[in-house]
Formats: structure tokens, C-alpha cells, sequence
């Protein structure tokens, strides 16, 4: 048995691969050392008086553009957040009027479903 770090877009696993019984093909040394474990992530540009109400992500997918800027005044419906998800621009929108409090992800960051890209107050 064999053991291995996979990185897969971003995110590391530790896997264990068994060789098989008679007949099976030798399996190859990786010749590249393998990647480190990436530290998570802090939540880049929140700012100090971040908001109570909460701009999520609709979908799993990967910060395009920000629309909007950290005290900007915006309405119901106004776009916060441009998301690409299956080369489709989602835009994310407030839920509410308000002010941008802090914006939490950065162009070209992943994001998942439900995660908090920004807040408003």
C-alpha cells in the first residue's frame, strides 16, 4: 500500500492505494514531490463593522467581478456579486436595501453553495 497528497482544484486529499493481486500492473513512483497542504483561507477584506445581513452565493462557482464596493449604498435586487458557474455569469444580488458593509471574496476565488461573499447593513 502506498500512500499519496492528490490536490484537486484546490482542495488536498490523503489516499491510500492498495495494489492488486496477481496479474496487476507495477504502479509508478510519482516523480514530482508532492504538493504541501494548503492553510484555509482567511476571509480577505472584511472590514472592521461587517453587517448583519448576509449576501450568499446561489451556487457553487467562482468569484467573476464585484459589482459593488465596500460603503456603497445599494437596493433590493442590485448586484453585489457577478459568480460564474458553468460558464453562466450569475449575478448575485442584495437582499435587502442597504449598505455594503464588507465584501469577503476576491476575483477568482471558489466559492460553494450558501457561502457568505458579503455583508450589508
Amino acid at each position: 500500500m502506498k500512500n499519496y497528497t492528490i490536490t484537486v482544484n484546490g482542495n488536498v486529499y490523503d489516499v491510500t492505494v492498495e495494489e492488486g493481486g496477481q496479474g496487476a500492473a507495477p504502479v509508478a513512483a510519482p516523480k514530482a514531490a508532492a504538493a504541501p497542504k494548503a492553510a484555509p483561507k482567511a476571509a480577505p477584506k472584511a472590514s472592521a463593522g461587517a453587517g448583519s445581513v448576509k449576501v450568499e452565493a446561489g451556487a457553487a462557482g467562482k468569484i467573476f467581478k464585484i459589482e459593488a464596493s465596500v460603503g456603497q449604498a445599494v437596493k433590493k435586487g442590485d448586484a453585489v456579486i457577478i459568480l460564474e458557474a458553468m460558464k453562466m455569469e450569475i449575478p448575485v444580488v442584495a437582499p435587502q436595501d442597504g449598505t455594503v458593509a464588507s465584501i469577503d471574496v476576491s476575483v477568482g476565488d471558489s466559492v460553494e453553495a450558501g457561502a457568505c461573499l458579503a455583508t450589508l447593513n
